[in-house]
């Protein structure tokens, strides 16, 4: 078996390498979908189960409208179902991939912090203290 192909269809791991210009579209659509804090901040929420727009309204500390918007994207695009009971919707996760993904970014952008932090210790260390104009800090 060929690396990032499994015997199950829905899970084998197509590659952006060699993709028509028409399947990176809907990429860049799925990526522009998870650009937005609150759709993330929606997502986050539904990790941990199931919520009604009212609650994921005041979950986000937004407004029901705002919210429904948000949803609207992230179930056009297969990240969230919604099932209706009742009077009420309730959205749940539809694709647990998107969490792999996010965490995958959250790791690459922590570990850009820390070495960003790094390379500031070492330089103030390095300057010894010194302002702009070279001369000590201390007087």
């Amino acid at each position: 078996m060929d690396i990032g192909h499994h015997a199950d269809p829905s899970t084998r791991c197509v590659r952006m390498e060699g993709l028509s210009s028409e399947a990176l579209q809907q990429v860049a659509e799925y990526f522009q979908v998870l650009s937005e804090p609150t759709r993330l901040q929606i997502l986050n929420i539904l990790r941990h189960g199931e919520r009604n727009v009212g609650e994921l309204a005041q979950l986000c500390s937004c407004t029901s409208a705002n919210v429904s918007r948000h949803l609207a994207q992230l179930t056009r695009h297969g990240l969230v179902a919604r099932e209706g009971r009742g009077t009420s919707v309730y959205y749940r996760i539809a694709d647990q991939s998107v969490y792999d993904l996010c965490d995958l970014v959250c790791g690459n952008i922590a570990r850009q912090h820390d070495r960003a932090a790094s390379d500031r210790r070492l330089f103030s260390r390095a300057g010894g203290g010194r302002d702009r104009r070279g001369r000590s800090a201390r007087g």
